[in-house]
This record gives structure tokens, sequence and C-alpha cells, in this order.
């Protein structure tokens, strides 16, 4: 997977923007972040999506004071005026009241999107995480604790994974066309998480394998399992091929589903 997380990409503590509310199931939806899809089977709100607009540079997010909330679970639909005029976003469940300063970030914009839950369609809303009050992404429960490094991530050399389904990332590059919708498992370091994305949490994983220029040595994972950035871990999915998310989006290879070991 070539990082963009798309990005995208998120990390949300979940609280509910309602407690006492009764709240629908809200279909959820993955952004990519350079080359980020969602599952194999897209959404139902991500079937009635338009193209993935390009998100704010990277690093840049979406700051501003909350003029409306829409409650829609797994996520809350906040409309925030913010410097350049007024967006939606939609960020996992939280408690951001109206008339409150918020800052979204990771922010990916999502055209024609439509919300089953709520029954309408936003123009434009845009995916992402809303930030903690010190203006970090609120990170998700992470079992492997640490903070994460930064800057980029050393990768050097990693041990290849052990059993007959065990791949490099190169070797699930190489051999994308006769392992679609095969099961792998591929060891190596996260080089970029994003938690939240419409529903999964996107590991960009490197093991020293592949080449840089030609993109085969950076594969996208879709989980639901929890990681950091800088961690060894090892992941098993299925393979899918040719993801085409619209807007330039698209994954040649991406392993989806997938359960994570450190």
């Amino acid at each position: 997977m070539r990082s963009v997380l798309p990005v995208l990409l998120i990390a949300s503590a979940v609280i509910g923007c309602n407690s006492n509310k009764s709240k629908a199931s809200e279909p959820v939806v993955a952004a990519p972040t350079q080359a980020m899809a969602p599952g194999a089977e897209m959404p139902k709100d991500q079937a009635h999506a338009g193209a993935a607009a390009a998100a704010p540079a990277a690093g840049e997010g979406l700051t501003g004071k909350v003029l409306e909330r829409l409650e829609a679970s797994p996520y809350c639909y906040l409309r925030i005026k913010t410097a350049k005029g007024e967006v939606w976003a939609a960020v996992p469940e939280t408690k951001a009241e109206k008339g409150s300063e918020v800052t979204v970030v990771n922010p990916m914009l999502m055209s024609n999107f439509e919300s089953k839950t709520l029954k309408r369609t936003f123009a434009e809303v845009y995916f992402g995480t809303l930030a903690s009050a010190g203006g970090a992404a609120a990170p998700a429960t992470n079992p492997h604790g640490g903070a994460a490094p930064a800057g980029p991530v050393e990768v050097g050399k990693v041990e290849k994974a052990t059993g007959a389904d065990a791949r490099t990332v190169a070797e699930v590059w190489a051999q994308k066309g006769g392992l679609k919708g095969k099961t792998v498992s591929v060891r190596g370091k996260v080089v970029k998480y994003n938690a939240g994305i419409m529903g999964k949490n996107w590991i960009h994983l490197q093991d020293g394998s592949g080449d840089a220029k030609a993109g085969t040595n950076d594969l996208a994972i879709t989980t639901g399992d929890a990681a950091a950035k800088g961690d060894t871990i090892t992941v098993t999915g299925v393979v899918r091929t040719d993801k085409d998310f619209g807007s330039g989006y698209a994954y040649p290879v991406l392993v989806e589903d997938a359960k994570v070991k450190k």
C-alpha cells in the first residue's frame, strides 16, 4: 500500500455522543492513504460515496467551532466553522459539544457521501479523528503501549513469518495474482498506522524487502486490531488486488481483515 491513509488515517477514544440515546448502526467507510481502501466488500455507505478527494496536506487538520452535531453511531457528524468556511466532519463518537473548539486530524474528504442512518447526502464530509485537548489525536486503546516514534521508522531487515502461508512484503507483491483471495502471513515493521478510518485500522507494513521506487516495499493492511508506528508485528489476512476507490486512490494489492500478532 502506498502511503497516503490514506493519509488517512486515525485514532480515537470512543465515548458516546449521547449515552442516553438509542443509536442505530451507521455503516462505515474506509478512506485510503495513498492507495488506501476499505475491505473486500464495500460498506453500504461507501457504495454511495463519491470519489475520495484529496484531504488537506499531511499534518494539517481542520480547526474551528462546532456549530451542529449529528449522531450516527459509530460516528458523530460535526458542522464546523473554520477559518476557511464551514465544513462537515465525521469522527468517532465524542463528547464535542456545540460551541466547543475542535481540531479534526488526518481529515479525508469524501464527496457526495450518503449516510443511511441520517438519511441524507453530504456534498462534502471529512472523515478524521478528533484531537485531544492537548492537540494530538486522541489515541485508541493500544495494547502495545508506548509513544509512536517521531519521523520515519527505520525498518532494516525483519525476519520472515513462519508457516505455509508466510510471505515477505516483496513476495506478496510479486505473487499477488496467484494470492488473490488467499490468506497470507507477513511479518514486518509498522511504518504508518491510522485508526478508525471508516471503521477499520490501516497499517503500512515494511520488512526490508521490495523496491521503494516501485512501491513494492510497502504493504497496506486493514484490521480491527490495534498497533502502533514502530511495532514489529505479524499480520494474517486475505489478499485483495486492484482495489480502486476513485480519484487516484487505488491499491494494486491490499491485505484485508487481518489479525495482528506482536
